[in-house]
């Protein structure tokens, strides 16, 4: 398909790529009602689409400043309306909207989120609904057909279907294979797909097999910072599964169970480390480092300005209250490990006051 053709649908920011060692040219980018006519009737991938369509979901957030879009995509993963998607901005918000296949809007609750895998779960009052189960099965291989579903340019908005893309799987590869290429924290193992996903609101979409099985999570956008290709490409959902299960289950650090823990007479707080937040005036203002104190701890181990903590002791803390909160539980006396994201590179650093 030409780009002419790509642009005349979805207006003058579609990107296709050209062919390099891990990004193969983009191919054909079809309606959802599109069948390939060398499938048998009862195989179609019309009857595929119309399965998998009640399992996408459209998520509206925080965006709009210097043109970082608003939405993203997602999918439901179980019958209790668990929605995985990808960690971005557009979360950083305590009003996340979740609209349904079928048009219905809710309101979202952050369940969890893994920086390293860049996902997060999200919660809805919803039960009884379609979802993609994670049963394993055969490991897709380069040549193999695929399907991607997301709300790219956020041209769906209320009961219309996701936007769905045919292609296939160009290789399997390490997205941090040579460093410094790829501006992203999630060092690991990619679908390169011969599809073009790499485009706005496309971000937490659903890769399928052509009978509709989820074998991937369509990433954020991301360019080679080498040679300025844009990279179509998805995480293998075997890579997250264990992620989406303790997320899921509560294992990873949340805030849920703060009731059952002592807080210490005598707590950790940033000034005690020697570091200052920055002003938390929004609702969910992120834990940006705005300035650092000379001779303190936090200095000697080399924390910085613009630094973004994420978790205190493997525990979240995706905001400066959740920040200050995690830290109360910790003892004056004990070190406290932050785990920072510096540009695009994920960092632990241990403080402990002497």
């Amino acid at each position: 398909m030409s780009r002419r053709f790509a642009l005349a649908l979805f207006g003058p920011h579609a990107r296709s790529s050209e062919p390099t060692a891990v990004a193969l040219p983009a191919m054909l980018l079809l309606s959802y009602l599109w069948v390939p006519s060398d499938l048998p009737a009862d195989d179609s991938y019309a009857q595929t689409i119309s399965a998998v369509q009640p399992k996408m979901v459209k998520i509206y957030g925080a965006g709009g400043i210097r043109g970082l879009e608003a939405y993203q995509s997602g999918l439901i993963i179980s019958d209790q309306g668990h929605v995985l998607t990808v960690w971005s901005y557009v979360l950083d918000t305590e009003d996340v909207v979740v609209v349904l296949n079928d048009g219905r809007r809710f309101q979202s609750q952050l369940i969890g989120a893994d920086p390293r895998l860049g996902i997060a779960i999200l919660r809805i009052e919803l039960t009884e609904t379609p979802y993609f189960t994670r049963q394993a099965s055969a490991e897709p291989e380069p040549g193999d057909r695929i399907l991607a579903f997301s709300n790219l340019y956020g041209v769906a908005t209320g009961n219309e279907p996701a936007s769905v893309l045919h292609g296939t799987i160009a290789a399997r590869t390490q997205l941090a294979a040579r460093r410094g290429a790829f501006k992203t924290t999630y060092k690991g193992p990619v679908f390169i797909l011969d599809a073009m996903t790499n485009n706005p609101g496309a971000a937490g979409g659903a890769l399928t097999d052509r009978q509709g099985n989820l074998i991937g999570l369509l990433g954020k956008e991301l360019r080679n910072a080498e040679n300025e290709i844009w990279l179509n490409y998805a995480i293998p959902i075997a890579v997250l599964a264990n992620s989406i299960d303790d997320l899921i289950a509560g294992r990873t650090p949340s805030q849920a169970g703060n009731a059952d823990r002592q807080k210490p007479a005598q707590a950790l707080n940033p000034t005690l480390l020697g570091f200052v937040l920055i002003p938390d005036v929004l609702d969910k203002t992120p834990a940006f480092v705005d300035n650092v104190r000379k001779g303190s701890v936090a200095e000697k181990m080399q924390l910085q300005p613009d630094d973004l903590i994420l978790f205190a002791n493997e525990r979240i803390a995706s905001t400066c209250k959740q920040l200050v909160e995690e830290l109360s539980f910790i003892d004056r006396i004990d070190p406290v490990t932050l785990t920072i994201q510096r540009g695009q590179n994920l960092i632990d650093i241990t403080l402990q006051v002497p």
